[in-house]
């Protein structure tokens, strides 16, 4: 039996997912698998109400995908659906229903940063390095990388990350919108452990409708994006956390979510 490659540890409403796959961490099929598996049972789990990503020690969080398994894919008259296979898991988790932040603790490239872009947040540790370098492969990013890291830094620079293949320092990552927070190399954890303790305190039914409205509205035209917009805010008006949530204010006590 296969040694498992990624480690879940949860604590106060967060489940941290490492990926523990030495020496890079690298993105091989069996870790997109557990990724899948474990995204899975975390969106049944009732006490996890957010999740952190990393990489086990400091000189990668996933430098790629497993170049080792590259020519196997080679004229494989199924390659588009093993592309499709990686598609679902990143679509999974960009659309599973709580946070997701990915603490970036070294390198990130390629299938690396394609898991990334398919989280909600990314904290980067000073020394990180992350980029698409597909190309000097004679490749593309094939899992997502163009069309999520367009939409997230826009077209001309995602154009210029990928066709130069080369990585960004965190701070430019900053500046651009690729990451959202630059932190001491070692503190990435804690810090991310910190920025997710200020959104597990609040309602799982607003959070996830939260992101649902975002990650669709985004998607739509204005008029189609205030449709899911209203129609989500009907929801959430009918949950036990509204309830408790407004009762709280008005009695002035902290509210006692149950995330029903």
């Amino acid at each position: 039996m296969m040694a498992k490659l990624l480690k879940v540890v949860k604590e106060n409403k967060l489940a941290v997912i490492t990926i523990d796959n030495p020496p890079l961490n690298v993105i091989s099929k069996q870790v997109f698998r557990e990724l899948g598996e474990t995204f899975d049972a975390l969106s049944k789990d009732t006490e996890t109400v957010a999740v952190l990503i990393t990489g086990a020690g400091n000189i990668a969080f996933a430098a790629g995908a497993d170049i080792k398994e590259f020519p196997s894919m080679m004229g494989n008259p199924n390659m588009k659906d093993l592309v499709k296979e990686s598609h679902a898991v990143l679509t999974k988790i960009e659309q599973f229903p709580k946070p997701t932040i990915a603490v970036l603790n070294g390198l990130t490239l390629g299938g690396g940063c394609e898991l990334a872009l398919a989280c909600d947040l990314r904290v980067a540790e000073t020394h990180v390095q992350i980029g698409l370098p597909e190309v000097k492969l004679g490749l593309f990013p094939g899992a997502g990388g163009t069309q999520r890291l367009s939409r997230l830094v826009g077209n001309a620079k995602a154009k210029e990350i990928i066709f130069t293949g080369d990585p960004l320092a965190a701070e430019e990552a900053e500046k651009i919108g690729l990451v959202n927070k630059v932190v001491e190399q070692g503190s990435g954890l804690s810090e991310a452990k910190n920025l997710a303790s200020r959104m597990t305190r609040h309602s799982l039914q607003a959070l996830s409708r939260i992101k649902k409205a975002i990650n669709e509205g985004s998607e739509a035209t204005l008029e189609k994006g205030l449709e899911i917009e209203t129609n989500l805010f009907e929801e959430i008006f009918q949950t036990e956390d509204v309830k408790e949530g407004v009762s709280a204010f008005l009695d002035k006590r902290k509210p006692a979510f149950v995330h029903r």
